[in-house]
């Protein structure tokens, strides 16, 4: 099983920026996809963003698409997702995921980091 660290939240203003990381430790297979969730209070985790490690495929909820930008480091076995005009609807704890199947439901999930807080005032 791979443990995953997330890093890099923050407050920013709307239409800022930031870089979260995910440190994935374990035993890593170019099948894995990573993924980013996100969860608001008072409401359900939802799909943010994944990658498939061996082929960097990506997908984007509509959300965020051409807002946010998934990639992988696998030389440092890291996820990254550069989120650029903010908005104060992205406000949520952030999660990194990892499991074998493309998908956006949380279930296909079977590791998840610990999550980290992101907050865009307006």
């Amino acid at each position: 099983q791979v443990q995953l660290v997330e890093s890099g939240g923050g407050v920013v203003q709307a239409g800022g920026s930031l870089r979260l990381s995910c440190a994935a430790s374990g035993r890593i297979v170019s099948t894995y996809v990573m993924g980013w969730f996100r969860q608001a209070p008072g409401k359900e985790r939802e799909f943010v963003a994944f990658i498939r490690w061996g082929t960097g495929y990506t997908d984007y909820a509509d959300s965020v698409k051409g807002r946010f930008t998934i990639s992988r480091d696998n030389a440092k076995s890291t996820v990254y997702m550069q989120m650029n005009s903010l908005k104060p609807e992205d406000t949520a704890v952030y999660y990194c995921a990892a499991g074998f199947t493309l998908g956006r439901a949380p279930g296909s999930y079977a590791s998840w980091g610990q999550g980290t807080q992101v907050t865009v005032s307006s």
